[in-house]
């Protein structure tokens, strides 16, 4: 049965007063504080419908009504107005993360400016390895037989390892790895290096082979085969400052699925381009999470994705807002990882 335009603005009412008072919403209440045009009966009448439609259900005996995951759903897809950030908060979002001196810097002002703004937990995850280029590959002498190889990747990601080479090389052959190494790599995709990183053993000079078969090796592990990734997350105290009903009343499932990086990283980190997703209660596919939303997207520079972030709180959850909040810090980051 489709619900005609009365019965939509009913849901609507009900879902904010809901999320803002977290109280049950009764038909006085909605009367009064919204300009519905018809009486506490004819109110009451459209509630009934919405719980036999399971849009919305009675917490308890003699009490409101709340929404159920299908009703957050219905408000999120059709009913939601778009709440854009005030020119207030949109500058505290650009200040707050220009400061940032480097990657690390700029992931965790992101993850507790994602908090602060939502009043939820935000989860924020490192450039992706597998998703970026290299920008540039610096080999530093420790000793004649010692190198420290330093990748940076073009997401500002830096990964340091140590090459204990065979034997002892001079400081110009060092010199002639490094514009070797660079020259085939720098620009490349860290997923597609492999192939280059073996043709580097045959194009350089013979007496440079034994170096540069170890060096390879290490470049492999470094490009390739040490993908951690990695994630940052804040705000979990405000788990704690939500009603009664919030987590259906146990807030343990919840604290044990943030403990899971491999659940984290699958709700946050696989997101398409520009695409923003939004995910209730039942939706997860993790039973410990059946009872909270979730609002991700991915981020980086221009079109590409190199990672994504999130926030999560009770289906109980400002929706609009959040969805504006996320959407504009995922945007300045992208810029900040453009201009840098």
């Amino acid at each position: 049965m489709g619900l005609d335009d009365r019965k939509l603005a009913v849901l609507r009412a009900i879902v904010e007063d809901y999320v803002a008072t977290q109280e049950p919403v009764g038909s006085k209440s909605l009367v009064e504080r919204h300009q519905l045009g018809v009486s506490p009966a004819t109110v009451r009448n459209d509630m009934a419908v919405l719980e036999e439609e399971g849009y919305i259900r009675q917490p308890h005996t003699s009490a409101g009504r709340v929404p159920t995951d299908r009703g957050y759903r219905l408000f999120v897809d059709r009913l939601s107005r778009v709440k854009p950030l005030s020119p207030a908060e949109r500058r505290a979002i650009e200040r707050f993360l220009a400061g940032a001196v480097d990657l690390d810097d700029v992931v965790h002002r992101t993850v507790r400016l994602l908090a602060q703004l939502t009043r939820q937990v935000a989860v924020v995850q490192y450039p992706s390895l597998a998703r970026s280029r290299v920008r540039h590959l610096e080999l530093v002498p420790i000793s004649t037989t010692r190198l420290m190889l330093v990748m940076i990747a073009d997401t500002g990601r830096v990964e340091q390892r140590l090459v204990e080479l065979p034997a002892p090389v001079l400081a110009d052959d060092v010199l002639d790895l490094r514009r070797l190494v660079n020259e085939k790599l720098v620009g490349v995709r860290l997923s597609e290096t492999p192939p280059l990183v073996q043709a580097l053993i045959d194009d350089c000079a013979p007496h440079l082979r034994p170096a540069m078969t170890t060096l390879s090796t290490v470049l492999l592990e470094t490009l390739v085969e040490r993908h951690e990734e990695r994630l940052a997350l804040a705000g979990t105290a405000n788990l704690a400052r939500g009603g009664l009903l919030d987590f259906q009343g146990s807030l343990r499932p919840i604290l044990e699925a943030l403990e899971e990086e491999v659940v984290l990283l699958k709700l946050i980190g696989e997101v398409e381009p520009s695409t923003l997703r939004v995910r209730i209660g039942d939706e997860n596919e993790y039973d410990n999470l059946r009872a909270a939303s979730v609002v991700s997207t991915g981020y980086g520079p221009g079109a590409t994705i190199v990672g994504g972030m999130g926030v999560l709180g009770p289906t109980r959850m400002d929706y609009p807002g959040t969805i504006a909040t996320v959407r504009a810090v995922a945007r300045y980051v992208g810029e900040l990882l453009a201009q840098n």
